[in-house]
């Protein structure tokens, strides 16, 4: 199992870099950032974008692997964020994952001055985007027609470090994100939360896997092909309250099968505020009891 966190854009460059340096200190597998224009848990607070901020993490780190969780459709068009991402990947020298998922309804599917997009037609976009997305990142040029988002001897030189392309970590909970995690994903990844009030984390969670293994099974891809990741914070589990609650959470997580859990750097007065020693002695002690 491997150990990551989230670190959110909220400060200006000098303050933050110290945080993507700490992340690499203690051996956090990668450090991930989210792919908003702005977040409804932090609308009222400054909130940078994730490309530029990824980029200058790269220089400031050198092992650390770094990645959006998750970037989306929703102010997206696949080929300038498919010429970002290679650039990235060049800057890491191939440290770059590309989390993607559908989105949600919220100002980041409006702020561009459009309509929301049915569940549907945000479904269908979806796995145009990926599957579009997949091809740029693959081959130096390319002309693909699509119903949403097409390219035009889109060229992609000199091609990304990591070959074929950075692995991709596809957040999906239904059947149609699933079959999309299945065929394109090195990874696939969950906030464990439930649509239903009497599920707890750990059976929804427990319920999606069985659905992603099910989507593997159809397309004939071995279960074992594809890691396993919990984001954690975004529902009503809060494992960081010590280094105890942290190990016999990850425990059971890792019994389940879950490859890599995901935790959000500490940020005061939010729903991810707790202790920085506690953080950083999880990160460190808690982790290595597993």
């Amino acid at each position: 199992m491997r150990l990551s966190t989230v670190i959110l854009p909220l400060e200006r460059w000098p303050l933050s870099r110290e945080k993507w340096r700490r992340a690499e200190e203690l051996g956090f597998f990668a450090a991930y950032i989210y792919d908003h224009l702005s977040w409804p848990h932090f609308r009222d607070r400054p909130w940078f974008a994730s490309i530029p901020t990824l980029t200058a993490a790269a220089v400031e780190t050198s092992t650390i692997r770094l990645g959006t969780l998750v970037t989306t459709p929703n102010f997206r068009h696949p080929v300038p964020l498919a010429k970002d991402l290679l650039s990235v990947d060049d800057v890491s020298s191939g440290r770059l994952t590309v989390g993607i998922g559908a989105g949600v309804h919220d100002n980041d599917a409006t702020v561009l001055g459009g309509e929301a997009w049915s569940p549907r037609e945000r479904m269908d976009r979806f796995v145009n985007f990926v599957n579009l997305l997949d091809e740029l990142l693959r081959e130096s040029l390319i002309t693909q027609p699509g119903p949403f988002y097409s390219a035009k001897e889109a060229r992609m030189l000199p091609g990304t470090i990591q070959q074929p392309r950075p692995p991709f970590c596809i957040a999906a909970t239904g059947r149609r994100g699933m079959e999309v995690a299945a065929r394109h994903g090195e990874a696939w990844v969950s906030i464990g939360r439930s649509s239903r009030p009497e599920e707890s984390c750990f059976d929804a969670v427990t319920a999606q896997l069985s659905r992603l293994d099910d989507a593997l099974a159809a397309i004939g891809r071995s279960p074992a092909s594809i890691g396993r990741v919990l984001l954690d914070g975004l529902n009503s589990e809060r494992p960081l309250v010590s280094v105890d609650a942290f190990v016999d959470w990850a425990g059971r997580y890792q019994a389940l099968g879950i490859t890599e859990l995901v935790i959000h750097w500490p940020e005061p007065d939010s729903l991810f505020d707790v202790e920085m020693k506690t953080f950083e002695k999880i990160a460190t002690d808690g982790f290595a009891q597993l």
